[in-house]
């Protein structure tokens, strides 16, 4: 169902331009027009592109997969390099960026992302880590409350984390986790489902772990609704953040989120393998939750008196176990400094104009020829508070081929999962309106061919 933003955004498209025909609108002057004259993209001229062939920047859609480099990227490494050559060890108190206070840098850049308090958040380690950091917390088995719930279809690491957690406490994984699956014959969980079943069986969960935007969908599942039930069944309410973190605006301090976990290299453009974010909501900070911690637990005041036991940080750096790795921090604070330059709103809007026009492109070329039956099908959900800067394609021919012909035969990346799901991410950060007609046009030649 379309919500009145989007068919908004589709109104204001076609009467800013005087589009007057779907094939005025379906053209590449109608892309270019836009692009040069009436939505200029955000921050483009701050990202490098890769190029095709030709040495034409190619169109790329997979931003949901790993972002492009920012052009502050090298010198941002650099300035540590530098740090470390001419102060070596001083350079953890002294230099533009003393590195004992990188981490509390980079939770400051990432708060507004996620909607958090800065010394909610530590930066650390990777994606799965933190969340085996989180679970050791968070995922606390008794009686009869020893169940996780998930979405079926979740990124395969999160569900052997949670495996492995429920069998490291003597669990059963096979029984131990309950995992949702949408309505036969639809792509997405719907928001009462989940709540119904956590009504029903919140007596056995012990921790809620949902991926906010499912990697395979592109769903935004409704984060205030789920964690408030699974509050009222006395659960922990926990998020992976992975593809929701700078792509929608998220507020889950606010939400009463319990935990969360995230990286950093896929929207926030922070390098392949870069630094992971973690949330722990501040009424965790002292309510004595086992964790697993090391010498960055402890208060920097009295770290270095050595003391066999830890003397916490009442925040989320009592999560830290470890010495920040500065290199990969580096270009991770170049990268989220962006956002706060640019702001979540902004890029917001711009995301909700783009998937809207791709939407609507695909629509049209898929029926562009009379009598002519579908080839694809958009699984994710249309409304835009369902969605973010991504549409999975179902297509009829095997995905990963059909991707791999884009990219040679028209200079468009975007990325496929099995068994039929194509993804394009029109990232509002740098892709711009001519980039979506260039991927979906690339995607209708290749299956008419």
């Amino acid at each position: 169902m379309e919500t009145r933003g989007e068919a908004s955004a589709k109104g204001e498209m076609r009467e800013t331009c005087r589009v007057s025909t779907q094939d005025e609108f379906a053209s590449e002057e109608y892309a270019l027009h836009r692009d040069r004259e009436l939505d200029q993209p955000i921050a483009r001229d701050q990202y490098l592109f890769p190029s095709d062939a030709s040495g034409n920047p190619i169109s790329y859609m997979a931003g949901n997969s790993l972002g492009l480099q920012p052009k502050s990227t090298k010198a941002a490494i650099d300035q540590e390099l530098d740090s470390w050559a001419t102060l070596a060890v001083r350079g953890h108190s002294h230099g533009a960026h003393p590195w004992m206070v990188f981490p509390a840098l980079l939770a400051q850049e990432s708060a507004a992302i996620v909607g958090a308090k800065p010394e909610e958040i530590v930066m650390m380690n990777s994606l799965t880590v933190n969340i085996h950091m989180l679970l050791a917390s968070f995922y606390q088995p008794q009686d009869r409350r020893r169940k996780i719930i998930m979405e079926d279809y979740a990124f395969s690491s999160d569900s052997y984390a949670i495996r492995s957690h429920i069998a490291f406490r003597g669990g059963h994984p096979d029984k131990d986790v309950i995992r949702l699956k949408p309505r036969e014959g639809e792509d997405s969980l719907r928001t009462d489902d989940v709540i119904a079943v956590l009504r029903e069986r919140g007596e056995e969960i012990a921790t809620t772990l949902f991926g906010a935007v499912n990697y395979y969908s592109g769903e935004f599942m409704d984060i205030p609704a789920i964690t408030a039930v699974a509050h009222d069944v006395g659960a922990y309410a926990g998020w992976d953040l992975a593809h929701a973190a700078g792509n929608v605006p998220l507020h889950i301090h606010d939400w009463n989120v319990d935990f969360a976990a995230w990286c950093s290299y896929k929207y926030l453009n922070a390098g392949p393998g870069s630094v992971a974010g973690a949330f722990i909501h501040e009424k965790h900070h002292t309510a004595g939750l086992p964790r697993l911690e090391g010498w960055w637990s402890n208060k920097p005041e009295t770290r270095f008196l050595m003391n066999p036991i830890v003397d916490p940080i009442e925040n989320a750096d009592a999560w830290a176990p470890s010495h920040p790795p500065l290199l990969i921090m580096a270009p991770a604070l170049s990268a989220l400094h962006v956002f706060t330059e640019v702001g979540m709103p902004t890029l917001r809007a711009r995301s909700l104009q783009l998937t809207a026009y791709m939407r609507e492109l695909i629509t049209l070329l898929d029926t562009a020829e009379p009598g002519a039956k579908s080839r694809v099908h958009i699984i994710t959900p249309s409304d835009s508070d369902r969605h973010g800067a991504q549409l999975s394609i179902r297509v009829p021919i095997e995905p990963f081929a059909l991707i791999e012909r884009m990219y040679e035969n028209h200079g468009v990346l975007g990325d496929a999962r099995n068994p039929d799901i194509i993804r394009l991410a029109p990232i509002p950060m740098y892709n711009t309106f001519h980039d979506v007609w260039r991927a979906v046009t690339a995607l209708f030649a290749e299956l008419k061919g």
